[in-house]
This record gives structure tokens, sequence and C-alpha cells, in this order.
């Protein structure tokens, strides 16, 4: 499991792991001074953990986050401090390099290819061709711009209850997204929607087909080969598949064995493109591998692979990570390709900062470690509590979905936000996630 990056003798690593953060913020409003502000400036359809009475966080080191009045919070889902919030390293070499040069990505600049090579490092040979941009939703949208033009079909496949960002062309085949609307929204012809292989909850369960986990990836496998049918019968033609290795949204849900490699293979002898959306899970999180794909040790070779949250602990920083031929098709049609922001040497120092301590503190060992133990215990409370349906999860990426009962598995929703909020007056922050947002997540 050792991370295969190599090491990095352009920094000197000088941090106490015991250092609390150098920066204190004096708080200039009350709580609710804030909030009334908030309100008057910040539209309601912008997400508010805990509205009906939310927390006012001042300050964050480690696991932990601090409101204004010194109470401290575990933050059991913050998929963003990857290394655990305000890291004093990653603090250090981003305020470094912000009074040396912080310029944009047209110049020459060692970060830029210090980062490429080790990432690279972390990937298939094939994978050597690297995007910056400033989020994940711009690196998805960029691989539907690649992918159409490498293949000169238009159409994209995605699972259902996906969520691959915010711009207009990844909202609309985010279905966890638009099933939230209240007005009836109509997914656009050229987005095709597969069943989530859900083996708990989905279309096939494997309490219908004895738990027999070759038969339910067959199943699904078989959905998407349908999907893809009937939209090239109706004259479409899909340019590319994009997939959360481990997807979140959905209820924290972990593919059954063969299912990734058999759809990929399939998708790709077609000629459709597959984007692996590491976004919320790469970076060691499964704990066995640095990328989640690769933890079904399935020799998956993804088409893209996109990066962001986690990759500067609070920075914004993300990649597209693709192939030659598929980079020099773009540029064969004359197009440079410039983010102002994105790859721009500050936001690189973010993302080898975070290389560095993942290798140096053994990140990505703990989670593994840490995840054997945690998972082994919820299994024992899965014993005790009839209301605990599932547990399931990967490293640092663990669910537990509540039912109300264990055969028909209706969803416990109401006795899951009742869990949330018992578990915010202990001092613990966690979310809830799944079409029926009866599933504690924990991605921290």
């Amino acid at each position: 499991m050792a991370t295969p990056f190599g090491n990095d003798l352009h920094i000197e690593i000088t941090h106490n792991d015991n250092d609390e953060s150098e920066f204190d913020i004096k708080e200039l409003y009350t709580r609710e001074k804030t909030l009334q502000l908030r309100n008057i400036y910040i539209p309601n359809c912008i997400e508010l953990f805990y509205r009906h009475s939310p927390l006012k966080i001042v300050r964050c080191h480690g696991t932990y986050m601090y409101d204004q009045l010194g109470n401290r919070y575990l933050d059991c889902i913050n998929n963003v401090a990857h290394v655990g919030h305000c890291h004093s390293y990653v603090n250090k070499q981003i305020y470094r390099q912000m009074g040396a040069c912080a310029t944009n990505t047209r110049y020459l600049h060692d970060n830029t290819v210090i980062l490429a090579e080790k990432l690279s490092r972390t990937l298939p040979e094939s994978l050597q061709q690297i995007f910056y941009t400033n989020s994940a939703s711009e690196a998805n949208d960029l691989a539907i711009r690649l992918a159409r033009g490498f293949t000169g079909n238009y159409d994209i496949l995605a699972l259902d209850n996906a969520y691959h960002g915010h711009i207009s062309t990844l909202v609309e085949l985010s279905t966890y997204k638009f099933k939230k609307m209240k007005k009836p929204t109509k997914i656009p012809e050229h987005v095709h929607i597969i069943p989530t292989p859900d083996v708990y909850r989905g279309k096939y369960r494997d309490i219908d087909y004895n738990y027999d986990e070759v038969k339910l990836c067959e199943l699904y496998v078989d959905e998407a080969r349908r999907v893809v049918e009937e939209a090239e019968a109706r004259g479409r033609r899909i340019a590319l598949f994009f997939i959360e290795t481990l997807q979140s949204c959905a209820g924290q849900i972990i593919y059954p064995k063969g299912y990734l490699k058999q759809l990929f293979d399939y998708l790709q002898s077609k000629g459709i493109l597959c984007v692996a959306d590491e976004v919320q899970t790469g970076f060691g999180r499964s704990g066995t591998h640095f990328w989640a794909y690769d933890s079904y040790q399935e020799g998956v070779i993804p088409d893209f692979v996109t990066l962001g949250k986690s990759m500067g602990n609070g920075f914004p920083v993300a990649a597209l990570i693709t192939r030659k031929d598929i980079t020099q098709e773009f540029e064969s049609n004359g197009i440079e390709y410039f983010n102002t922001y994105g790859g721009n040497p500050v936001s690189c120092r973010a993302a080898i900062a975070v290389l560095d301590v993942i290798e140096n503190e053994h990140l990505q060992e703990n989670a593994d470690k840490v995840s054997i133990h945690f998972l082994t215990k919820l299994k024992e409370l899965q014993k005790q509590y009839d209301i605990i349906g599932d547990v399931r999860g990967r490293g640092f990426f663990l669910g537990i979905e509540f039912v109300r009962d264990r055969k028909t598995r209706e969803p416990a929703t109401i006795e899951t936000k009742e869990i949330q909020l018992m578990l915010l007056e202990n001092f613990i922050i966690i979310s809830t996630d799944g079409p029926d947002h009866n599933v504690l997540k924990f991605k921290s």
C-alpha cells in the first residue's frame, strides 16, 4: 500500500503534528448576527448544515471543528480536509508559495510539473496528460468536451442517483440533484441513465438473489447494455460514461465484484470513453489503494480520471487526467486550453503538500487500518440493533443504512435524522444521504 510518489527533495518537512493553527481570526459578529446577515445576503438555496440551528464554525484543526463558544466537534464528513483541517505543513507551503509567485499558468513553473510527475506515478502508464482546473465540476465538464471531440459522438451515460458537479452540463446528468426539484424535470435526450448497482436497495437486491454477487453483477451490466442498445436503436451515439468509483450521494454504494471491469470492457469495446470520477474517493481514501477504481482489483483502466475536493486540503485545485491521443485530437482542432487559476503555482504547491503528508504520515495505510476496526465495531452493533440494515464501505468511505424492517427494508428516514441530531448533541458532525436519506455517511 506504499504510495509511489518518490522522495520530494524540493521541500523540507518541518511541521509538528501537534501544532495548533497559528492563525486566529477574530470573530466580528455574534452567531445570531452572522445568521441574520446570511439570511439577507446568501440565497436560501445554498446548502447549510443543521439549518434548524446552524453551527458557527470559527476554527478547525485536525479532525475537529470549533464553534464560537469553544465547543469541539468531531468532523466525520468533511472530505475536503483530507489530511486534517488546517494542517500546519500544508498551510506553510501555501503561504510560502503565495509570497513567492502566484501568477497564472502560461509560464514555466516547477510546481506544475512536479505535481504532474507525482500524480502520474499513481496511475496507469497510458494516463499521463494532465489538465489543471479550479474545481472538479470544471474537470468533468472538460472531459465531456474532450470525449465529444475525440469520438465524434455527443451523448452521455451515467448512473442513477449520481452527482458529478454543479455546471449545467453535469447537473443534467446528476439525477441526485434534479430528483429533488419540486417541478418535474425531464432528463435531456442526450443523457442516458442506468440503474445504480445497489445490491441492498436497488433494482436487483441481494436478498432476492440468494446473495449471489456474480448474478447481481450480470443483471446490472445487462441493464447497462439494454440502455445503450436502446439509445443506439434511436440513432443516439454515446461519447462517454461517468461513474463515481464509490458512489457517495446514492448512499455510500460499493459495486458488486466484477461490475466495474465488465461494464468498462463492454463500453470501451464500443468506443465509449469511461470517466472514473475520483473526486470524493481518491487520494487513498479507500485505504487499500490510492484510487478507488483500483480497490476493486480488476485491472480497470479508465480513459479519464477526474480529481478535486481533497486534492488541496481546502485550497481550490482539481484536475483531469487522460491519454495523449485524446489530447492530441483536441489540439488538432486548433484549440488551446487556458484556465486563469487552474494549475497556478500556489494550488499546485497545495496539492504537492497534500501528497507529501499522505506519504510521510502513512495516511492511506491508516485509513485501511482504522476502517477495518470501525467496520468490525459497526457490524457488532448491527447484530444488536435491527434498525441497522446494512453496514458497508472501504477505508474512510463508510455508510450505515437504517431500516424500519430488515425484510422489507423500508427506509428509516425519520429515525436516521434523529440519530444524526443525537450525534450532534454529542459533538459529532455527520451527514445523511441516499435517495431516502436513511444512510449515515462517514468521509472524514
